[in-house]
């Protein structure tokens, strides 16, 4: 299961959430089967998230999606303090 990982600093979590589960729809249209919201321990000015896909193919769709829709403009990701870092990831091994 691919899953695209995304990490980057932010303003504020509250406003960042709210951003964040305004995009359910977009995320179940896209095949997102499963989503982890985390922070570090020692950041919570920090956000973690990976989105898990059934295929590549459908994890590189809706990163183009959030590159052109949600992250170019501050009305649509608010809390968005600095470039998001990201990386589509392959399980090899799961225990």
């Amino acid at each position: 299961m691919p899953t695209l990982h995304i990490e980057h600093p932010i303003t504020d979590f509250d406003t960042w959430k709210n951003a964040f589960d305004r995009f359910a729809p977009a995320r179940e249209n896209a095949g997102v089967r499963h989503h982890r919201v985390q922070r570090p321990v020692d950041d919570p000015a920090y956000i973690v998230v990976d989105l898990d896909f059934d295929e590549v193919a459908d994890a590189e769709r809706f990163l183009g999606f959030l590159q052109t829709n949600v992250w170019s403009s501050s009305g649509t990701a608010p809390a968005l303090a600095g470039a998001p870092r990201t990386r589509i990831l392959k399980t090899d091994e799961e225990k």
